[in-house]
């Protein structure tokens, strides 16, 4: 699953929705989302099950058929990570997720106010 094609453009990414997926070396469970359309256009991602055990965002049904996943299918979950002087947040409102059978991909901002935007990264 290292390229990823978004079923419509991550929010501030327009009208980008090719990217590839890359594993940071020595840190399991990060990776580098980059555009394969820009370059320069990267974000920093995690792998939501190896850092936020409970974490499972209800994922709408209509997502769900846009990345082609079966009822009993479960997306890959990768949340962003945003480095920051008081150190690393997380959004967990707006998840990214992966069929990892096809690599289609879509972030949404879920309903509610469950999960919060600026989730602090235990070390």
């Amino acid at each position: 699953m290292s390229g990823l094609r978004f079923t419509s453009p991550p929010p501030g990414l327009a009208p980008l929705v090719d990217f590839s997926l890359r594993a940071i070396d020595g840190a399991e469970g990060l990776y580098s989302l980059e555009s394969t359309e820009q370059a320069g256009v990267r974000l920093f991602v995690l792998d939501a099950s190896r850092y936020f055990t409970g974490y499972e965002p209800a994922v709408p049904l209509a997502d769900r058929a846009g990345l082609g996943l079966e009822e009993a299918d479960e997306p890959t979950v990768f949340v962003v990570a945003n480095p920051g002087g008081d150190g690393t947040t997380v959004n967990l409102m707006a998840p990214i997720l992966v069929n990892p059978a096809t690599g289609a991909a879509t972030q949404v901002i879920l309903d509610g106010g469950q999960w919060p935007m600026r989730a602090p990264l235990a070390a």
